[in-house]
């Protein structure tokens, strides 16, 4: 399913949302004028759980393996990670930041980031791959969305076979959707994955999504009720 915007317009400005698409974009454009040392980069600021797990007992210092769990959140591996997980958190990110005010969704944004992060980690504790991309922190606005307006409507592209409706879409039946695939992807993959395989960071979504929940209850305002459509 493709989204295409739902149905909310924003009260004000989303220049927190904008900003962080393009820092994205920013630093995206600063990895393709790395060239070969693309991949050391990716290694220092990525999250590589075997590494964090590692730290009592290597010499790296804790501020190295602390400071990947932000700069991650603003790397991605390619255009299509990056237009995906961008073009999300323009149609959904703006509502969000509406509900919770500029600076409180800056602060929740990070610690969506964080915590997908945190358990990225936890349940690939052996991986030598760095996990990267701002996924987690976006599934965290998908999670507060979905709390904040379940009943708003989302313009969705479905593609079954040679049919390919554009259908309105109730936001908690599309974004729970998302959250099963998301979960249950996850579940395959803690019997798939090795140590050093790579792939899609399914439980940073996971993570990021309750998170996201959790905490846009108790960041909202007590004066901003939450609308339905």
């Amino acid at each position: 399913m493709i989204p295409f915007r739902d149905n909310i317009p924003s009260r004000t400005f989303p220049v927190i949302t904008i900003s962080i698409i393009l820092a994205n974009v920013i630093v995206f454009l600063y990895e393709l004028g790395l060239g070969r040392g693309l991949d050391r980069f990716i290694m220092q600021y990525g999250v590589v759980p075997a590494a964090v797990f590692a730290w009592p007992l290597s010499d790296l210092p804790f501020s190295a393996v602390i400071l990947p769990f932000f700069t991650s959140m603003f790397l991605h591996g390619g255009w299509l990670h990056l237009i995906g997980n961008m073009w999300y958190l323009w149609i959904f990110g703006d509502n969000v930041e509406d509900r919770l005010g500029h600076f409180t969704y800056l602060i929740f944004y990070v610690l969506c980031g964080l915590g997908a992060g945190i358990v990225q980690t936890v349940l690939n504790y052996d991986s030598t791959i760095p996990s990267l991309g701002a996924s987690g922190a976006i599934a965290g606005v998908l999670g507060a969305y979905v709390i904040s307006y379940p009943r708003s409507r989302v313009l969705t592209l479905i593609p079954i076979f040679i049919f390919w409706p554009i259908i309105e879409i109730p936001a908690v039946f599309f974004l729970g959707f998302w959250f099963i695939m998301q979960f249950f992807s996850g579940a395959a993959s803690l019997t798939a994955t090795s140590g050093s395989s790579g792939g899609v960071a399914w439980w940073a979504h996971v993570g990021g999504f309750i998170v996201g929940m959790i905490l846009v209850t108790m960041f909202s305002p007590k004066n901003r009720p939450v609308v339905y459509f």
